[in-house]
């Protein structure tokens, strides 16, 4: 086997299923072998969108996505998408192409110090020097990626390392012993390229993909934690939890989590990969007034949440009792100390703690259902409200809400235009949101929902794109139409980065580099075989959501290509 073969055979052995890539001659032996073998090869237009499907697969499934780029620019094309990843805590595999072992540093083409890059956003980086390393690395590459918090990892492949032996001795020039060296100085030359050679390919044909595949360790709660945890809550009267991300990191454990929160009964928030959990309606979910929430609690509990800006540092918490669930250490304690720490997994924690306590808070949650309801007759208000031009966005959200079905997931890559879409549209199960995370990127979209579609292909996939942000991956249609990868696109077009302008223009008396163009995103669709509409007024909204829908079912990619109007919404939401 050579070395492509070998990773392909432990990428099956570990459960994947699809592999991302963008091709490039120093990878091509890995997704061809991959292929030969049953995995499905997905190539995206952009390294970056490799990445990002990767991303989205690690997120929904558990079992660690897998990208392999080429080298130099390949692998530097990846760097927004590896450190998302990262700040996400989302494990993930990638493979990079490099330079061969034996003309590294000498200006070989792609030849670039990739590890010192990789070591700066992975959680462990490794460079191949033997073939016969790559079954024990990738093998770690695994482990290290799910264990403790969970993270993006990646592996250096040398391109000699993955070409057969007898091609990257021809490379090499490597001569046979019938034709002796002429001089002393070739004969050292050709010891040195055969010797160096032996070392490469020496063990290739004994390697062992036998070995068990290791259960990845993370911190555990203790009974005595759960205890502490039920003493606090059963003496509280207005307890609140907060769910992120960091409590989603086993997908298969969705639902039982879901469960347990409701058992527990403890009015939730829930963000980031949260999102969903309770279904579309549920009456411990709230969705407004956060911050004054908190205010009134006499007891907080974040699980997988840090004290971060999302938070204000901790000063929304303030002096009040909080216990803080996190795998993460750095999380657990930033900004504030909890007045409980527990390390360990919070998903794990909270389905074992609703095993000792269920309770009912309902005047409690009466109070901050009340103010909810307040809220949401507001954003009526402002849906109704009119606008410079074409739609007003609150209400294209309130009118595509009941349109979504069950079987659906929600991307999220954009600014304004997204923003005002989570207070409005309800995700509707658990994993039934994407969104970038703590890092705030642009372009996740069509990554993401090529993972998602892969995944759950009977379900609907529908990116919500802010006219910005869809800039960074709408080529990724073609990718769409290639694979049979109906996604559904709804793109916000105002035609300004709005929620920069917001502050900029106001702060700054200037909309340099605000302005974009009312233009005709659809025609993207259409150019790579999908399909796609404009449409300025809410009847042809509607009437788009209902054709987007029909054509993603018979197979077709779509683009609902939306002008909005601005408003008020999120005036003074700038985050820092």
């Amino acid at each position: 086997m050579n070395g492509g073969e070998i990773i392909a055979k432990v990428l099956q052995k570990h459960g994947v299923k699809h592999l991302f890539t963008l091709c490039g001659g120093h990878t091509s032996p890995i997704f061809v072998a991959a292929q030969n073998i049953g995995i499905r090869v997905i190539d995206t237009r952009h390294e970056v969108n490799a990445v990002f499907a990767a991303d989205s697969v690690s997120r929904l499934t558990g079992i660690p996505g897998v990208a392999v780029v080429t080298a130099g620019p390949g692998l530097t094309n990846t760097i927004t998408a590896v450190k998302n990843a990262a700040l996400a805590q989302s494990p993930l595999i990638l493979l990079g192409g490099g330079a061969a072992t034996i003309l590294k540093g000498r200006g070989s083409l792609q030849d670039i110090d990739q590890m010192s890059i990789m070591r700066a956003v992975c959680k462990w980086s490794v460079s191949i020097s033997k073939v016969k390393e790559f079954v024990p690395m990738l093998e770690r590459a695994f482990l290290i990626a799910q264990e403790g918090v969970p993270g993006p990892v990646y592996v250096e492949c040398p391109v000699d390392t993955l070409y057969g032996e007898e091609l990257v001795r021809s490379w090499y020039g490597a001569k046979s012993k019938e034709t002796p060296p002429k001089n002393f100085q070739e004969r050292m030359l050709q010891w040195y390229i055969n010797n160096h050679a032996k070392n490469l390919f020496a063990g290739k044909d004994s390697v062992d993909f036998g070995a068990a595949i290791q259960t990845p360790p993370y911190p555990h709660h203790s009974p005595s934690q759960i205890e502490k945890a039920a003493a606090r809550i059963k003496a509280a009267n207005k307890p609140l939890m907060l769910i992120g991300s960091g409590a989603m990191m086993n997908p298969q454990k969705a639902e039982q989590l879901a469960e347990a929160v409701t058992k527990l009964g403890i009015p939730v928030y829930l963000s980031g990969m949260g999102r969903g959990l309770l279904g579309r309606e549920s009456t411990l979910q709230m969705r407004h007034h956060r911050k004054d929430a908190i205010k009134e609690a006499d007891l907080i509990i974040l699980a997988g949440v840090p004290n971060d800006f999302r938070l204000d540092y901790g000063n929304h918490i303030g002096h009040r009792t909080f216990i803080s669930i996190n795998r993460s250490k750095e999380d657990l304690n930033k900004n504030k100390t909890p007045s409980l720490p527990i390390l360990a997994d919070p998903q794990d924690f909270l389905i074992d703690l609703s095993k000792k306590i269920q309770s009912n808070y309902a005047s409690w949650i009466e109070i901050l259902k009340a103010r909810d309801a307040k809220r949401e007759v507001n954003i009526d208000e402002q849906a109704n409200a009119p606008v410079n031009l074409g739609i007003n966005p609150i209400k294209l959200f309130r009118e595509l809400e009941p349109q979504l079905e069950d079987n659906t997931i929600l991307i999220a890559d954009g600014g304004d235009f997204v923003a005002t879409s989570a207070y409005t549209l309800k995700p509707r199960g658990p994993l039934g949101w994407l969104d970038p995370g703590v890092f705030g990127t642009l372009g996740v979209g069509a990554g993401f929902a090529i993972g998602a579609k892969l995944i759950f292909p009977e379900k609907d996939i529908w990116i919500i794109y802010g006219d910005g942000s869809a800039g960074y991956s709408l080529m990724e249609y073609d990718t769409f139409k290639r694979f049979n990868l109906p996604v559904i696109s709804v793109i916000g077009n105002d035609a300004c980065w709005s929620q920069i302008a917001r502050d900029q223009v106001e702060i700054l008396n200037s909309d340099c580099a605000m302005n974009l163009a009312y233009s005709d995103y659809q025609m993207i669709a259409r150019a790579f075989g999908g399909e796609g509409v404009r449409v300025d007024s809410l009847d042809g909204f509607k009437a788009a959501v209902v054709e987007a829908k029909t054509m993603s079912r018979n197979g077709t990619p779509y683009i609902i290509n939306a002008i909005t109007g601005k408003t008020d919404f999120r005036k003074g939401s700038i985050s820092m």
